[in-house]
């Protein structure tokens, strides 16, 4: 595997560039022309393959395929098929995987399902930094069914899963430090206590080494249009471990996780394994994008992939230091998602005036600066050249004006 060291001028960028295993990935992804685009975090662009899975999928099977294409395309087949792909990024089985419904529907369904699971079903668990939808949607839960929630101080979600049981829902990468959860240990501490966990694997999947077999990890749910780019709201996915499939029920019993839902009986009767949590019918044009995307990822190892990530982010924090910018994610040669936070009492207006000169971040409230580095398509040399302009706007105050300071609906 290539050592990616942390360049010191723009020519060492460039070197690691041309020796870059990954580099040819990059042509597989529509990126506009003279664009940095560093917000694969929140938004990953349109891979090539992708777009055109969505021509093939609209401009035939729906406009001359019609309802055939059900059969025809293969179209019901699509969300096992997808989920089976996505279970290579992240250790799991393919039998383990359906790609159905959005991340807060299925935190909420696996949630409500494992509660009977655990030691203390009266209990849900939140860490009080944990991303806002998983926490409006397990107090939402809470509230439902009338069971006692938990806010945990940031990162002490397993120290109030090992006294309480329950069950506790935790984001594998934190959306705005990055940190990066060992999941082991807290598997370890959920069977000591007869807890589970509901893992959120969104700013995980696609950028990090997930291994969730090795982990033990029982379920989890993520969404697939950030770090894999199924285009923007592409339907999230379910991972259930087989041997605990069955003693588990949707509160979402739709007639997709039925075991037959072309005999229209009036019973419900569950399919076996992950495909248990469909509900509906599934999305097809976001489906068709998806599992186009998913062709980009085909023979790249995710550790070669999580460790040029890193080192893109090293190179971030270490030109940061430099400037004087503080951060909250973890440092030069620390474990670390794909993106790094800086912080900045002005980083809203920092960041618009980046994106003014074509270089895309985002900013979350109230100061951090968030620069996301796909390992795909993000080259050395492009986080070099972000970071420059960055010490410019900061140098010239060019921030300061008006129009970088109206905030907009999406930050």
């Amino acid at each position: 595997m290539m050592n990616y060291s942390i360049p010191a001028s723009r020519d060492a960028a460039a070197t690691l560039d041309r020796d870059d295993p990954l580099a040819s990935v990059r042509d597989r992804f529509h990126l506009p022309d003279g664009m940095l685009y560093l917000d694969g975090h929140s938004l990953g662009p349109a891979p090539k393959s992708a777009l055109a899975a969505v021509t093939g999928a609209s401009g035939q099977e729906w406009a001359n395929g019609l309802i055939r294409s059900w059969n025809d395309a293969g179209w019901m087949d699509l969300p096992l098929k997808a989920g089976g792909r996505i279970a290579r990024l992240i250790g799991a089985e393919p039998q383990d995987v359906i790609v159905c419904d959005s991340v807060s529907i299925n935190l909420f369904k696996l949630a409500a399902a494992a509660l009977p699971l655990a030691k203390n079903s009266d209990t849900l668990i939140v860490e009080e930094d944990e991303f806002p939808t998983d926490q409006y949607i397990i107090e939402g839960l809470g509230n439902l069914v009338g069971v006692k929630l938990i806010r945990a101080k940031a990162g002490e979600g397993a120290a109030a899963l090992a006294e309480h049981g329950g069950v506790l829902v935790k984001s594998v990468v934190n959306y705005r430090t990055a940190t990066v959860v060992d999941m082991s240990e807290h598997e370890q501490i959920a069977q000591q206590s007869d807890g589970v966990i509901v893992w959120d694997l969104s700013h995980a999947t696609g950028v990090i080494d997930v291994d969730l077999k090795t982990a033990g990890a029982r379920l989890a749910t993520g969404c697939t249009y950030k770090y894999v780019n199924g285009g923007p709201g592409a339907p999230a996915f379910v991972y259930v471990k087989s041997d605990v499939a069955a003693e588990l029920t949707s509160p979402l019993s739709g007639w997709m996780g039925h075991a037959s839902p072309f005999e229209f009986t009036s019973r419900y009767s569950p399919k076996d394994n992950a495909a248990r949590f469909s509900a509906g019918t599934p999305p097809i044009l976001s489906l068709s994008a998806l599992s186009g995307a998913l062709n980009v990822f085909d023979a790249i190892e995710m550790r070669i992939a999580a460790a040029k990530a890193r080192a893109l982010g090293d190179l971030c924090v270490a030109r940061a230091a430099q400037m004087d910018l503080p951060t909250i994610s973890p440092g030069i040669g620390e474990n670390r998602g794909g993106h790094v936070s800086l912080l900045h009492e002005n980083g809203y207006a920092i960041v618009q005036a980046l994106i003014a000169d074509n270089i895309i971040a985002d900013f979350r409230a109230p100061d951090a600066m968030r620069f996301g580095f796909s390992p795909l398509y993000v080259r050395f040399t492009d986080v070099w050249d972000a970071m420059d302009r960055l010490e410019n706007i900061l140098a010239t105050r060019s921030w300061d004006k008006p129009q970088f300071k109206t905030q907009s609906a999406v930050t």
